[in-house]
């Protein structure tokens, strides 16, 4: 089972990707703010990262830039979904190592994981 982690401060929202990628066969761990993402990979190796920006404690771009600062996760794809649509955002996304991104207002739940399920 292909496992995902994800970072997401918005506990609807977290919860409706849990129930829909679960459902999909995925196994599923959520971190509410960056320091939690940094800190569940000690213990959690995931496929793959779907991560947001606006975030608490440590935004996701920091979280972004910690994690593909270790060798060990350099590979692990990371898809960020985010409300921040600016090109500005898109390309330092892309600058600290996302290997794509996603307007989360902009995809449905099933394109979400039509998008995940073509990354792992």
């Amino acid at each position: 089972m292909k496992k995902i982690l994800i970072g997401e401060d918005d506990k609807f929202l977290a919860s409706a990707y849990r129930l829909k990628l679960t459902k999909a066969g995925f196994e599923i761990q959520i971190a509410h703010d960056g320091e939690e993402i940094v800190k569940a990979l000690a213990t959690f190796l995931p496929d793959l990262i779907l991560l947001d920006l606006v975030m608490p404690i440590k935004d996701g771009f920091t979280a972004l830039e910690e994690i593909r600062s270790q060798e060990k996760f350099k590979l692990i794809p990371i898809l960020v979904a985010s409300n921040l649509g600016q090109k500005e955002d898109i390309d330092r996304a892309k600058s600290l190592g996302a290997n794509d991104f996603v307007i989360k207002s902009d995809m449905s739940l099933d394109d979400l994981i039509k998008k995940i399920s073509s990354m792992i």
